[in-house]
């Protein structure tokens, strides 16, 4: 895979899929964050395990750009070696929120849905017209042992762009005061100047540094 390096940016926000991309899209326009004026790139990776070609290109970048980025915590050990392997100095999975990678539980979907609810989840269906579509597959017999949160969460992933389109209604019906953990970590990181990731690798700047100490327990 050739990782193109985004021109111009200097916050690069390494993220899984493109439902990831589309569900911090919206959630960044409606807290006020303006991408494209900031300087801020949303990378659709194509899976987590590409990630260390895009801190590669980070390393190799004319200006070294603010690197952030989300993960599902079973790919989260993923993101720690690529890390590791560019200079980065993470002890464990925990510490990566303090390296700007934001963790999530399951995934991106499954933290939407938590927060959003059944009664949140079916107006997003209904508002997306796909009420009738879901209840036609929950009747499935593979699908009517499943709990209402596996189903959508199948259900999302069964047609072609159905999972992107999901996550960019559910982001758009979250309250932006009370975000998911991993988005509203993500929100904040993007919404003050950070290191950049040549700061970052091998020796972090002071504060940060005493950040990880704190973190660590040291």
């Amino acid at each position: 895979m050739t990782v193109t390096v985004p021109v111009g940016c200097r916050v690069w926000v390494l993220l899984e899929g493109a439902s990831d991309v589309a569900a911090l899209r919206v959630v960044a326009q409606r807290s006020g964050i303006g991408l494209a004026d900031e300087g801020i790139h949303l990378v659709d990776m194509r899976g987590v395990t590409n990630i260390r070609r895009h801190l590669l290109a980070a390393t190799e970048a004319p200006d070294s750009p603010q690197v952030l980025g989300m993960c599902d915590a079973p790919e989260a050990r993923f993101v720690v070696r690529a890390l590791r392997r560019v200079g980065c100095a993470v002890a464990a999975v925990d510490e990566l929120p303090w390296w700007g990678f934001q963790v999530c539980d399951r995934d991106l979907e499954d933290e939407l849905m938590r927060d959003l609810g059944e009664n949140g989840i079916r107006t997003v269906l209904e508002d997306l017209g796909l009420t009738q579509r879901f209840a036609m597959l929950t009747q499935q017999p593979a699908w009517v042992s499943e709990s209402f949160h596996e189903q959508v969460h199948r259900f999302a992933g069964a047609a072609s762009g159905r999972k992107e389109l999901m996550a960019a209604a559910m982001a758009g019906a979250l309250d932006v005061a009370a975000l998911p953990r991993p988005l509203a970590g993500l929100v904040e990181a993007l919404s003050a100047p950070g290191p950049t990731f040549d700061q970052l690798r091998g020796a972090p700047p002071d504060e940060f540094g005493d950040r990880l100490a704190d973190r660590r327990g040291d």
